[in-house]
């Protein structure tokens, strides 16, 4: 059989084509991140989403909605229906709508499907090389200058947000809430000194620790840091109740089929048992959670009645 050159270029398009036929044939899933770009959230959903497209052999495309405490977001997930095209990823601000803001259209636990946590990172007290060396320097010193001291924030309702008002009552000291919308801004204005204190995420403030640009007061963790060995936690300071550890999870709407959200719970998990995505969350401070739905769901349950003390020993209504 004789095959001309027109055919053999016509079979190498088709078969060039072929890839690009079938990438456009894929489930497209919308992940809605409903933070900044650049912030813990963002950057975590992204690491996952790369690793659960493929597995599943679907296009993943992030977007960014943020706004309202991340709730703008999230109510576009609530609103979505059930059938694996939307998902949320977000961290433990998204059980604290109702807390702090006047009107939410969704209810944090009924309207979503959990399916699992990402990873889990500790907080880290920081402040801006204007004040003091040491944590009991800088507590006396809040209390000596009450009413001058300022707490970046990057969202109400954010752990940063429960660790903030917690360690203000722990220490019988007073300083107000500056709102961001994000953690990278709220960290910038630390780094410039526009705001002397914020309660971060490790992985976020990490780099301007090490850089020397911000101070490190304690890790409000249970454990020191390996990547910041030399910083102390709240607790080994005398203030052992204040152990906040931040959670980074997905969610698809209310009524997602289980074989969906066991299909994607187990390629989460195998994604968080990788050695590269182990290591990249390592870089950013946080450590990677293998679990199922169930023990997500229980997960959160438990967070939110703590969250629960909290607000209300803090007295925070909803803005």
């Amino acid at each position: 059989m004789i095959i001309t050159r027109r055919a053999a270029l016509t079979g190498l398009a088709g078969a060039a084509l072929a890839p690009r036929i079938a990438f456009a044939q894929r489930k497209i899933v919308r992940l809605i991140v409903p933070a900044a770009a650049g912030g813990a959230i963002d950057v975590i959903g992204r690491l996952y989403a790369q690793r659960i497209a493929p597995a599943l052999d679907e296009s993943w495309v992030v977007e960014n909605k943020a706004g309202a405490s991340n709730t703008l977001g999230a109510a576009e997930v609530a609103r979505a229906a059930p059938d694996g095209a939307t998902y949320l990823t977000n961290a433990d601000i998204h059980i604290m709508a109702r807390h702090v803001m006047r009107s939410v259209s969704y209810d944090p636990l009924a309207d979503f499907t959990p399916i699992s946590r990402f990873a889990t990172s500790p907080m880290v007290l920081i402040g801006s090389m204007k004040t003091p060396a040491t944590m009991q320097a800088l507590i006396a010193d809040m209390k000596a200058k009450a009413g001058e001291y300022t707490f970046a924030n990057s969202a109400l309702g954010s752990m940063g947000h429960l660790a903030t008002e917690s360690f203000k009552r722990r220490t019988g000291t007073s300083a107000e809430l500056v709102n961001y919308r994000g953690t990278a801004p709220a960290i910038t204005d630390v780094v410039a000194g526009q705001v002397p204190l914020m309660v971060a995420p490790l992985g976020s403030a990490l780099s301007f620790i090490t850089d020397g640009k911000v101070r490190a007061f304690a890790i409000m963790g249970a454990q020191r840091s390996a990547l910041l060995p030399s910083v102390p936690t709240a607790g080994e300071q005398g203030l052992s109740d204040l152990n906040f550890t931040l959670w980074y999870g997905l969610w698809g709407p209310k009524g997602l089929p289980a074989e969906t959200v066991q299909r994607v719970n187990a390629t989460v998990q195998a994604a968080s048992k990788d050695r590269e995505i182990v290591e990249k969350l390592t870089a950013l401070g946080a450590e990677a959670v293998t679990e199922d739905p169930a023990s997500f769901a229980k997960f959160i349950e438990a967070e939110i009645q703590r969250a629960n003390r909290v607000v209300e020993e803090a007295g925070i209504k909803p803005g």
